[in-house]
């Protein structure tokens, strides 16, 4: 009876979170499709690529996880909110353009479409990932929040995507550990500063625009700084056990450079062990919004347990 039980409330949480984020993505393209010009728009070739990014048919996660902050804060989804959460997605697609490129990842797949360089040319991959960054922040500016909110806002996100601690200083370090073994802690600050930062700045940053506090944003910022490491630790473990058709990627491209991933340092199960630990630390983290918080931190399962 309890077993069958826990399989019932198992099941209805796992409906309610596929409802979230068909819920999270559906708002985040109506967004994405009304703030980004039309690709008949002059100049065609830089508006075409980067719609060719932008609606590859990502999971939208970062407006999701930036859309259900807000939600958790505000008791209810905030008005507008979906254009801070397409801006999110704008500079997460600007980073992928840029990363595939020849002179960093050189990649030529991405979510499973040929990437933005392979066919548009690299030159117009470069302005397409600048362009997206330009649109992300006149987004920013024009936000249906208050003016201090914008402005904190504006700054969480431009410190998540720079080079102290941030975006683009996580992939220089990133380029200059290829092919030696870095220690553990090089590693971590890999991960926490290229992938983690903007995953914690899409959780703070939808908080603050549902009016969160002082408390409750540090609350967000934990989850986020955690749940983001674990969710690029999970991403080396489908690097080097998935297939390119599960992944919508090049399979085993880390591994054959020699790049700095957790299963190359710690092998893969204990790199799910500390996956595993930082979705429970996580969970901690939102101790204080008690049985509110049950969206974020299914959601967090669904990235430590994703297959692809």
């Amino acid at each position: 009876m309890i077993h069958d039980l826990r399989n019932f409330a198992l099941a209805i949480l796992t409906t309610m979170l596929q409802a979230t984020l068909e819920e999270g993505r559906k708002l985040a393209d109506a967004a994405l499709e009304r703030l980004l010009p039309p690709a008949d728009q002059r100049p065609t070739s830089i508006h075409s690529a980067m719609r060719h990014s932008v609606f590859a048919g990502g999971k939208r996660i970062r407006p999701i996880l930036c859309m259900e902050a807000g939600r958790l804060v505000g008791g209810a989804l905030p008005s507008g909110i979906e254009d801070l959460g397409a801006a999110l997605e704008m500079l997460h697609t600007y980073s992928l353009i840029h990363d595939d490129l020849p002179a960093l990842d050189n990649d030529d797949l991405r979510r499973g479409r040929p990437t933005c360089h392979k066919v548009f040319g690299e030159a117009i991959a470069i302005l397409a990932g600048d362009a997206l960054q330009t649109q992300a922040y006149e987004t920013l500016a024009q936000l249906q929040c208050s003016a201090d909110a914008r402005v904190r806002i504006v700054a969480e996100i431009a410190k998540a995507t720079g080079t102290i601690n941030g975006m683009i200083g996580g992939q220089v370090v990133d380029l200059e550990a290829e092919r030696i073994k870095p220690d553990p802690e090089t590693l971590q600050y890999i991960h926490r500063s290229k992938t983690a930062a903007l995953i914690t700045a899409s959780l703070v940053s939808g908080g603050i625009y549902g009016g969160a506090n002082q408390a409750q944003a540090d609350a967000l910022r934990e989850f986020g700084r955690a749940i983001g490491l674990a969710f690029q630790i999970v991403d080396d473990i489908l690097d080097v056990t998935q297939t390119s058709e599960q992944l919508g990627k090049t399979a085993g491209k880390d591994l054959a450079s020699e790049k700095a991933t957790y299963p190359a340092l710690f092998g893969v199960e204990e790199s799910r062990r500390q996956a595993t630990a930082l979705l429970e630390s996580a969970n901690q983290s939102l101790e204080s919004f008690d049985e509110r918080a049950h969206v974020l931190r299914s959601l967090g399962r669904f990235l430590i347990e994703r297959e692809n």
